[in-house]
């Protein structure tokens, strides 16, 4: 039974739908749910999904629908309002009787001292409302996806020449002034400045950074195309790197992006060359390059932590092996192996972080020679169908393929859980890769919501006569409300080795992979 509610004029963010559409599908009776704003996209994925009618035909994006097919017309029909209650729940609470501003400049009237705005609309108002915030003389920091390139370049021009961060689009990771912004982690703060056109790279060395000993003065988010696309032109690195030179906290700058355009780089290395401070530069998926004592190139994201200390603390960096003796991690894989049945073979790496994806692609196609994945750069290791691995299978469950009308899985971590489920189906699998990602915006308690299916998943292979090893990695602080130890050790309580990031989980991946092999 279906039961379709169109709200018109309801506006509502994105992840606070989320949140609520997961909690509606765990009713007991409810098959499908979906709570989302009348995008475009949405609308075509309701149609697909069976779940639209003319009212939803009619619906704007900023109508908010709700749909749910249950198994009874009573199920859908508690579904419907458990999700008003929801969305409603805090009404008439001391917060909800306060004033909400219904525009920028109501907020400005209210908070007239505030100098950023935080965007997250639909892509087709995102463009608009962050050139308002410009305009006002605020620094923008852009979540919202589907603005299109040419509205990217006209506002960067414009913050370039009011000397504002515009930071995004499609921005979900920064901390400034030590306030973590969106997906971010709780540190420490000191006088390591990054600038990163990679969310959960960022994370991923900030948090690193925080691990051994020293602080992060500021995390400056670009938003992804700014040094992939040439027409960008690596606008908002480029004043990233800029404020970080003026910046009197920042004694030390760091650099993160997947591979940029050949021009952008090298305008990019230049600008850290004439700013005279320490920099490190760590382009996910390139060889490093040729560096010198104070700009150096970073083969890895715990490297790029690890380099930035050095030079924080005034230090010559010297290369680091792994943090385990090889002794230890003969040990591990020892243990890890034995138990395997002479069929498996296969990795299958899950992640929530797009960046800790490619970073372990790249780790492992250097010992397997061939990784598929849905985000590979490679077309011959393209998965035709993302939703089925394939010999070893590296998956961006964070790709847009997977979280139309559902949440990000950093958020809801039920998309992991199924696919956890069906690789563990595969006799040919010997070790599930996983990634766990703690901070403001992530599930509160990502490792334990996945204990059940990795226990299971690992009787499936003992059942079969084998072994099924999982490898993770933490990305997180113990100041992060998750809280890192206690989510290493419900971990470990399942069975999980876990290492100290995610290229060290990659490596022992590899390592094991390879052992396997030699059998």
């Amino acid at each position: 039974m279906k039961k379709i509610l169109v709200q018109k004029d309801s506006y509502h963010d994105s992840v606070f739908l989320m949140q609520i559409n997961t909690e509606i599908k765990k009713i007991a009776g409810v098959k499908e749910a979906v709570v989302s704003m009348g995008t475009e996209m949405n609308l075509d994925l309701l149609k697909e999904m069976g779940l639209s009618d003319r009212q939803v035909e009619t619906a704007t994006a900023n109508d908010l629908i709700i749909a749910v097919e249950g198994e009874t017309s009573e199920a859908a029909e508690h579904a419907i309002r458990k999700a008003n209650e929801l969305l409603w729940k805090k009404k008439g609470t001391k917060k909800e009787k306060e004033y909400r501003p219904p525009s920028l400049d109501a907020a400005l009237n209210v908070i007239p001292q505030a100098n950023m705005a935080i965007i997250s609309l639909p892509g087709e108002f995102a463009a608009r409302e962050a050139r308002k915030a410009l305009n006002r003389g605020l620094h923008v920091m852009l979540f919202s996806d589907n603005v299109s390139l040419e509205e990217e370049i006209e506002l960067k021009r414009v913050a370039r020449e009011k000397g504002l961060l515009m930071m995004g689009p499609d921005c979900g990771t920064a901390i400034i002034n030590g306030k973590p912004l969106c997906f971010a982690n709780v540190v420490r703060r000191g006088d390591i400045g990054i600038v990163a056109a990679s969310g959960t790279g960022l994370q991923e060395v900030t948090c690193l950074i925080n691990r051994f000993g020293k602080g992060i003065s500021q995390a400056i988010g670009t938003g992804g195309r700014d040094l992939k696309n040439e027409k960008a032109g690596g606008t908002m690195m480029l004043m990233g790197i800029e404020a970080l030179q003026k910046d009197h906290k920042t004694r030390v700058i760091v650099v993160i992006s997947k591979p940029p355009s050949e021009k952008t780089a090298e305008r990019v290395v230049e600008a850290l060359k004439k700013g005279g401070k320490p920099a490190v530069i760590h382009f996910i998926g390139l060889e490093s390059g040729s560096g010198s004592k104070d700009l150096l190139y970073a083969e890895n994201l715990e490297e790029t932590a690890r380099i930035a200390v050095a030079l924080a603390a005034g230090n010559e960096y010297r290369k680091q092996a792994l943090s385990l003796s090889e002794e230890a991690l003969k040990n591990i894989i020892e243990r890890e192996t034995e138990k395997m049945s002479s069929g498996q073979k296969y990795i299958r790496g899950l992640f929530t972080g797009g960046t800790l994806a490619d970073e372990a692609i790249f780790v492992l196609e250097k010992s397997t020679g061939e990784v598929y994945s849905n985000i590979q750069t490679k077309p011959k290791f393209i998965l035709e169908n993302p939703h089925i691995s394939k010999n070893h299978t590296i998956i961006d469950l964070g790709d847009d393929v997977f979280t139309v009308g559902r949440p990000h899985p950093m958020i809801d971590p039920s998309t992991r859980i199924e696919r956890i489920g069906k690789e563990a189906e595969d006799p040919e699998v010997a070790l599930l890769l996983l990634d766990v990602m703690l901070g403001y915006g992530s599930h509160p308690d990502p490792a334990g919501a996945m204990v059940e299916s990795i226990v299971k998943a690992k009787d499936k292979a003992g059942t079969r006569g084998g072994y099924l090893s999982v490898i993770a990695s933490i990305t997180g602080t113990e100041m992060d409300f998750q809280n890192l130890e206690d989510q290493r050790n419900k971990l470990e309580s399942a069975g999980c080795v876990v290492m100290p990031s995610n290229f060290q989980a990659s490596v022992l991946a590899s390592r094991i992979t390879e052992r396997i092999g030699a059998k």
